[in-house]
């Protein structure tokens, strides 16, 4: 079988463009103008359903009860008094405020507003005349309350395990006031600013009044949007002082400036002409890419001069620095393209949006790098100053080559790589799936949204909802017994959780009335035994509340769909998992022995990050391994070898566990959020092992054997290696110390320790094992002869050290 020979496909192809670069040029600038044109209709915003994996049951079952029961784009407010309890006439009337004005805020679900005040929150009690009968727990209009109605109501709620611990606190000192939003096309900056509003209102001497839920973080996260233009002028800062402290030539400047502004136009452009919003969490990314852009310019520059002091004629330079770095340019975009393509593997829409644009985003750079800047450096004036620069850089690298400079020392190197990975292999396992503490990993923890998440916590037995859906064969089928028994039975054992603070469901509630009706003797707090006594019980409660849909957060009107509510401490991965697992253990033990019922998990905020959660892990093991392979195979292809695609996934593999090691390290969970970051660490981090194995190939033609071929790479593509690695980590280190996201910051630090994981795996690992293995791909190049033209040239050693 014939290896592909693909040595002749990138001249033949760089000559045919050189030899017609005016029209290219006219072309490729005529599109950059077309998406420069649709660069405004781009948008900074972040959407709630971009979150959810659509396909996934638990976002499948969140759809289909949000408009019934409620969905996860839950409003918790918290009123906090620091002296007494909030059973006065001044706090009560303060829940009150707050509860109204949070059914005023946009997009607000009124019938699904609940607080200590509200209407639908009522006592039911038992008239002298047998008739059940419900009021609200506190009445604006009534007049100043004296203490011993102020200790009557608190008594009331005391009483009422749909208010004790759920609405009001445990200690009486703070009370909930919650809103779900129809979910759809949401003004989230509107809503954050009326939240806040309500917050700057209410606040008192001695009052706090806390935030949280999904729509108070994603104002949060937006709020934060004018930050991105800090953060980009001083990126603009360093990077340029990286150029000019590296080139001092105005080429050398301005030329991968300009291939990082038009790939940054491309990726812009697109976005706009398909309607995709820019999310402010995944900014990062593009900075990235965009960076990535300039790091290939520059190695572009760092080639030309090269060929340019040997050749003295400005045009074989550039066709020569086309035909060197094409290659392993090519196959590096295409491996960072392919990375972050394969991000849309899963089913969440923001990765799969992203997975689009920014793998476009990233594959523009053949054209308007990899082709523009040599051919624009055809075209310009040719340089006087064409002499190599002795800069730092290239006095320390030839010492670094020695690291690798003998067989012993190769071994050496292999073995430490081999020890560094298993350590790292075990701090690896301390990844959680999810998030690994209370509050958002995506908030520092001394913000506000998470002291106000910390806070109501504390406070409350359970904040954090799971709803899970009771379903009956048939209409009128949860009004059976033994289906309201194992409901009860169900819930008894999810109590079992200590994280679990409460629950409420249809079956809560038939208890209490049926207590009710029985002189509130609590030996009555029990299921009855008949249909039709459920059914009565049922309707004396729907017909004692002034207000309609008494029933609506229980239970559907055809009596078949019963919502049952548990209330958890937190959030976080294990908790989350746990819930789950308890779940699914009595389904499938004692629940498939009721005859008529099913479980279905999960909706809630709870339900809905279990569901995101889940499908991150399974992306995580989808799209790496996927990654990994498909860089493989490009470059088994590109070079003919599979020794060449087995070489790069040992340098992918060891420092994709670096990685995951640092995650452990840092406390960053497995979420919907990293993953993506570790998709695009890799397939940027490979470009640098590239460059360095196609360097050693190249020199094998007229080295004096392997160690002087490494010696000669690591003294010139190292140094392009180096320069590329710093100008990344320079495009992307100012979110680690101005964005106020945490996560902006631990994903630019993450990606930092990757690029700089993978800069040393190229630097080391790949020559040691060329050295010690000596890969067949490489060795021939010795015996070849070198054709004039079809290749790159070699620089001459002694001319730069």
């Amino acid at each position: 079988m014939m290896k592909p020979d693909t040595s002749q496909i990138f001249p033949t192809f760089g000559n045919f463009l050189f030899n017609n670069r005016k029209f290219v040029l006219a072309v490729i600038f005529l599109i950059t103008a077309m998406f420069a044109w649709n660069i405004p209709a781009v948008r900074m915003l972040s959407d709630f359903a971009d979150l959810l994996p659509q396909e996934h049951p638990y976002i499948q079952l969140h759809n289909s009860i949000r408009d019934t029961f409620g969905g996860a784009n839950i409003i918790v407010m918290a009123m906090e008094v620091e002296e007494g309890t909030i059973f006065t006439d001044d706090s009560l009337d303060r829940i009150h405020r707050i509860t109204q004005k949070l059914d005023s805020v946009s997009n607000i679900n009124h019938n699904l507003v609940s607080s200590l005040t509200h209407r639908n929150t009522r006592k039911i009690f038992l008239t002298p005349d047998g008739t059940i009968r419900s009021q609200n727990y506190y009445d604006p209009h009534h007049d100043k309350y004296t203490q011993e109605q102020l200790a009557q109501i608190q008594r009331d709620v005391v009483a009422s395990t749909n208010v004790y611990g759920l609405l009001v606190s445990p200690d009486m000192k703070s009370a909930l006031i919650k809103g779900t939003l129809n979910e759809g096309q949401l003004d989230y900056g509107k809503v954050f600013e009326e939240i806040q509003a309500i917050r700057a209102e209410e606040t008192a001497p001695g009052v706090k009044i806390h935030a949280t839920g999904h729509p108070v973080l994603v104002g949060w996260v937006d709020s934060y949007s004018g930050d991105i233009l800090l953060i980009f002028f001083y990126t603009i800062l360093i990077v340029l002082a990286i150029l000019v402290f590296y080139s001092r030539r105005l080429y050398g400047i301005l030329l991968p400036l300009l291939g990082m502004i038009l790939t940054s136009i491309w990726g812009v452009g697109f976005m706009g002409v398909f309607g995709y919003n820019l999310d402010p969490l995944m900014l990062v990314v593009p900075f990235l890419i965009s960076a990535r852009a300039m790091s290939h310019g520059i190695q572009k520059m760092e080639r030309y001069f090269l060929e340019l002091s040997r050749t003295g004629e400005k045009v074989p330079a550039a066709r020569n620095t086309f035909n060197a770095l094409f290659r392993p340019g090519a196959l590096a975009i295409v491996a960072d393209a392919s990375a972050l393509y394969l991000i849309g593997l899963g089913s969440v829409p923001i990765n799969d949006k992203m997975a689009i644009y920014a793998s476009f985003w990233a594959v523009c750079m053949v054209v308007t790098v990899l082709i523009v800047v040599p051919m624009l450096l055809a075209e310009l004036p040719r340089p006087k100053d064409v002499a190599v620069k002795h800069t730092m850089a290239r006095a320390v690298f030839p010492k670094f080559a020695r690291v690798v400079g003998t067989h012993g020392r190769s071994k050496a190197v292999l073995v430490t790589c081999l020890i560094i990975a298993l350590c790292a292999t075990y701090f690896s396992s301390w990844v959680q799936i999810g998030e690994p503490e209370p509050g958002s990993p995506l908030l520092y923890h001394d913000h506000d949204f998470n002291i106000s998440s910390t806070a109501i916590n504390d406070r409350f037995p359970g904040a954090e909802e799971l709803f899970i859906i009771a379903r009956a064969d048939e209409n009128g089928g949860l009004k059976k017994p033994k289906i309201m028994k194992a409901l009860t039975d169900f819930q008894n054992h999810m109590m079992l959780d200590p994280k679990l603070g409460g629950v409420k469901g249809v079956n809560n509630l038939l208890m209490q009335v049926n207590q009710m009706t029985r002189n509130n003797d609590p030996r009555w707090s029990v299921i009855p035994s008949i249909d039709q006594n459920i059914g009565g019980l049922l309707f004396m409660f729907m017909m004692s509340a002034p207000t309609q849909g008494a029933l609506q957060e229980y239970i559907d009107t055809d009596d078949r769909l019963a919502n049952m509510v548990f209330y958890y401490k937190d959030h976080t991965g294990e908790t989350i998992r746990r819930a789950i697992h308890m779940a699914k253990e009595w389904i499938d033990t004692t629940g498939k022995q009721v005859e008529g019922l099913h479980i279905d998990l999960a909706g809630g905020p709870v339900g809905v990050t279990a569901a995101i959660n889940e499908e991150a892990y399974e992306t995580n093991v989808i799209v790496v391994p996927a990654v990994l392979i498909l860089i493989l195979a490009f470059t088994l292809w590109f070079y003919g070898s599979f020794h060449s695609g087995f070489m790069m996934l040992v340098s992918m593999t060891f420092a994709t566990t670096l990685t995951y090691a640092c995650m452990g390290l840092l406390n960053m969970g497995l979420n919907v959020n990293t993953v993506p970051m570790i998709a695009v660490g890799i397939g940027l981090g490979v470009d640098y092992a590239i460059y360095m194995m196609d360097r050693i190939k190249e020199e094998m033609h007229v080295a004096d054997d392997v160690q002087d071929a490494i010696r000669r790479a690591v003294t010139t593509t190292g140094v392009a290696i180096a320069l590329t690695a710093t100008t990344l980590v320079g495009g992307i280190i100012m979110w680690v110390f101005i964005s106020e996201l945490r996560f902006q910051a631990d994903a630019a630090r993450l990606l930092i320790i990757m690029l700089v994981m993978n800069m040393a795996s190229a630097m080391f690992l790949v020559p040691a094992w060329v050295n010690i293995f000596k890969p067949k791909f490489i060795m021939q190049a010795a015996e070849e002869r070198w054709e004039k033209g079809a290749g790159s040239t070699i620089d001459e050693i002694e001319d730069l050290v």
